[in-house]
């Protein structure tokens, strides 16, 4: 797989720890959400050594949030997250944040057990599953497994209700959990 430019990185590098983070939200207030992340959280924590994948709405929940962030190891996931929430853009624009949400805590951290979040086939649509253990379907061009390592910033929390199996698709997967995702003006996975 040839790797994406971003900066001096590539997008593979940044699939070792992706956290998968669905926020459920206040009635009418994703858009107002998505404004803010995309205007102020997006360069601060790239800056911090996060990647942002995608950012996207939930098709059938009008009031879900859904986003992955991706890191090139656990330490450096630390090491990121402590540079953004405890660094300006965070503390300015945290109320603002956290007054449209009613949950951020159902995140999933995961490592890649197939790789390709960075370079998705053509086509459109995005179907995610989230599944006890179990092989990647066919149609899976990205697959997941719950990261078995301790929560490092803890300030996040993370589920722990696992393990899981996680499938990126173009297409419905039929099992699972599933979410069809749109993406964001911003989201780098269309």
């Amino acid at each position: 797989m040839v790797a994406a430019s971003f900066g001096a990185m590539t997008f593979t590098d940044h699939e070792t720890v992706i956290e998968l983070r669905r926020y459920t939200l206040h009635p009418g207030r994703r858009d107002e959400l998505i404004e803010l992340f995309e205007r102020e959280f997006v360069e601060p924590q790239e800056a911090a050594g996060a990647h942002l994948f995608g950012l996207f709405r939930e098709r059938a929940s009008p009031d879900k949030f859904v986003w992955l962030r991706g890191f090139r190891s656990m330490a450096e996931r630390k090491a990121a997250l402590e540079e953004f929430y405890f660094g300006p853009v965070w503390k300015e624009h945290r109320e603002a944040a956290n007054a449209t949400m009613i949950d951020s805590d159902d995140v999933l951290l995961l490592r890649p057990v197939k790789r390709g979040l960075s370079a998705p086939p053509p086509g459109s649509g995005l179907h995610v599953a989230i599944s006890p253990p179990a092989p990647a379907p066919d149609s899976a061009f990205a697959a997941f497994e719950t990261e078995p390592s301790e929560n490092t910033f803890p300030r996040l929390p993370v589920r722990a209700d696992g393990p899981f199996s996680v499938w990126f698709s173009r297409t419905p997967l039929g099992a699972g959990v599933e979410l069809e995702l749109e993406a964001t003006t911003r989201s780098l996975i269309r």
